[in-house]
C-alpha cells in the first residue's frame, strides 16, 4: 500500500462500536470486495469494501471478518480470515498479509485462512440465533452483479433457514457518519495532497493545453504524495464542457478566455477528499466571469456557515436555494416574476443550479449517512454550490470539505486558494517569472 496505515486501535474501536449495537447472541459477517475481471486474464485495480476496511484495516482481497460478541469461547468473538500466501503468489503477485501482519494491522488476534470460513460458521452456528449481513444499501447504489454479501446471504438462507438475518448497513451508516479524530487526520492528509495538486495546476494552465494534460498534472501530484490515486474520476471541463455535471472525457483543448471547472480529490488511506475550483484559462477572469464566480462564492460561504449541529439536509438545501435565487436575480439570470410563479417542486434557480449542495464524505466520496437525521459533531460534508449558464459557456462550481463540530464548521480545505484575487495572482505569478 502507498499510504501509512493507521493504528489498529482505530479498527478495534470501530468493531467495539458495531458489536455494542448487535442483538444478543448474534454474529456478523463482512467480506472484502471481489476482484473484477476486465478482459482476457486482466483485473480492474482492487478496491476494498469500505465496511470491511472500517472494521478491520485490511486492504486486500479474499478477506472475511466474523464478529460474535456473546460467543461462549473467547477466541470466537473476533475472527479474521485472510488469503493464504505461498511462493507462487509471492512471485506473481507480491506481498500479502501474513497472519502476524494481519494481527498487527487489525488488532484481531484469531486469524484463519479464508477457505476455513464455511467450516467455522458450521462450528459456531448452533450457538447463535442470527446473523448480520453486509449489503450495500447506499441510496445511489445500482447493483448489477451480486456482491459477496448477497451470495453469502442466499447460501445462509438455504443452509440455516431457522436463523434470523439482520441488516448491518443501518448500524454502519450511523457509525461511519461520525468521524473519529484519527479519521479526520487521515482526511486532512487527503485534502493536503489535493491542495498540492491544485497549486500545481495553477502553475501549469495556459491557453492551448488539453484537459487531459491538466488531469495528468493532478495525477502526478497525487502519486508523488502517497495518495492511492483519485478518489473518483477527475472532472476537467473547459468552456461549454463545464455545464456537463459529470463530464469526464477530459479531451478538449483549453481556449483563451474560457473557464475550466475542475472537480477532483485525492484518496489517501481509503479516505476521500473532494475539491471543486473554477479558474480562467488565460489567468484572468472577465468581468462577467468574475461576477458569476463571486455570486457562487457568496452562496458557498453562506452555505458553509450553516453546516452546524442540529441543522438538517432538507432545511439546509431549502435555505441554500433561497440564497442562490437572490444571487441569480442579481446576475440577471432569473426574475422576481419567475420566482413568484415557480413550480415549488422545481424552483426557478434549478435552471442554473440543478444539483444538491452537500453530501456525506469519508471512506467513500458519496459516503454513507442518514440524510434525514440532524447534523452532528464529527460529520464531514462537502459544500459545493454551482452556477451553470449554458448559453454563455460558463460553468462554475466551488467546493470544499467541511467538518461539523460543536464549535462551528471547520473547513478542511481552508488553505486552498478560493478568492478571485488569489487565483489570478498565483496564475500570473508564474507567467511573469516571479
Amino acid at each position: 500500500m502507498k499510504y501509512n496505515p493507521p493504528s489498529s486501535k482505530l479498527f478495534s474501536n470501530n468493531r467495539k462500536a458495531f458489536a455494542a449495537q448487535m442483538k444478543p447472541n448474534t454474529i456478523a459477517l463482512f467480506h472484502s470486495n471481489d476482484m473484477i475481471m476486465n478482459n482476457a486474464d486482466g483485473h480492474y485495480t482492487f478496491v476494498q469494501n469500505s465496511n470491511m476496511y472500517y472494521l478491520s484495516g485490511i486492504d486486500q482481497e479474499e478477506v472475511a471478518l466474523l464478529l460474535f460478541p456473546d460467543a461462549p469461547v473467547e477466541a470466537w468473538r473476533e475472527v479474521l480470515f485472510i488469503r493464504e500466501t505461498n511462493e507462487h503468489i509471492q512471485i506473481w503477485e507480491g506481498w500479502k498479509y501474513s497472519k502476524q501482519e494481519a494481527r498487527e494491522a487489525s488488532g484481531v488476534q484469531n486469524i484463519k485462512y479464508y477457505p476455513k470460513l464455511d467450516d467455522f460458521i458450521r462450528q459456531i452456528i448452533s450457538h447463535c440465533e442470527g446473523i448480520y449481513i453486509d449489503i450495500n444499501e447506499h441510496e445511489r447504489n445500482a447493483l448489477i452483479t451480486p456482491s459477496a454479501g448477497h451470495r453469502f446471504a442466499d447460501k445462509f438462507r438455504r443452509e440455516f433457514p431457522a436463523h434470523s438475518i439482520h441488516r448491518a448497513a443501518p448500524i454502519l451508516q450511523d457509525l461511519r457518519a461520525i468521524k473519529s479524530e484519527e479519521e479526520v487526520e487521515i482526511m486532512k492528509v487527503a485534502c493536503g495532497i489535493t491542495e498540492k495538486a491544485f497549486r500545481r495546476v495553477l502553475d501549469f494552465v495556459k491557453p492551448g493545453v488539453y484537459e487531459y494534460q491538466i488531469e495528468a498534472e493532478i495525477q502526478h501530484a497525487f502519486l508523488s504524495n502517497r495518495a492511492t490515486g483519485p478518489a473518483y474520476d477527475s472532472i476537467i471541463a473547459s468552456g461549454r464542457n463545464a455545464c456537463v455535471l459529470h463530464y469526464t472525457q477530459n479531451n478538449a483543448i483549453c481556449n483563451a478566455g474560457d473557464l475550466i471547472l475542475m472537480d477532483f480529490g485525492a484518496e489517501y488511506g481509503n479516505y476521500s477528499s473532494d475539491l471543486s475550483r473554477t479558474i480562467p484559462v488565460s489567468g484572468t477572469f472577465t468581468q462577467r466571469q468574475k461576477d458569476v464566480y463571486n455570486a457562487c462564492l457568496s452562496v458557498f460561504k453562506q452555505a458553509r456557515a450553516m453546516l452546524v449541529p442540529g441543522n438538517t439536509l432538507e432545511a439546509y438545501h431549502k435555505k441554500v436555494g433561497e440564497i442562490m435565487t437572490q444571487e441569480l436575480i442579481g446576475l440577471g439570470l432569473i426574475t422576481e416574476e419567475e420566482v413568484a410563479n415557480q413550480d415549488p417542486t422545481w424552483p426557478a434557480y434549478k435552471k442554473y443550479f440543478m444539483h444538491g449542495t452537500s453530501h456525506f464524505l469519508g471512506l467513500d466520496t458519496h459516503d454513507v449517512g442518514n440524510r434525514y437525521k440532524p447534523f452532528a459533531h464529527g460529520m464531514v460534508f462537502t459544500c459545493e454550490p454551482g452556477i451553470y449558464i449554458l448559453e454563455e459557456n460558463i460553468g462554475i462550481r466551488i467546493e470544499n470539505d467541511i467538518l461539523i463540530t460543536n464549535d462551528g464548521p471547520v473547513d478542511l480545505m481552508a488553505n486552498i486558494p478560493i478568492e478571485v484575487e488569489e487565483i489570478e495572482a498565483l496564475m500570473n505569478r508564474v507567467k511573469v517569472g516571479v
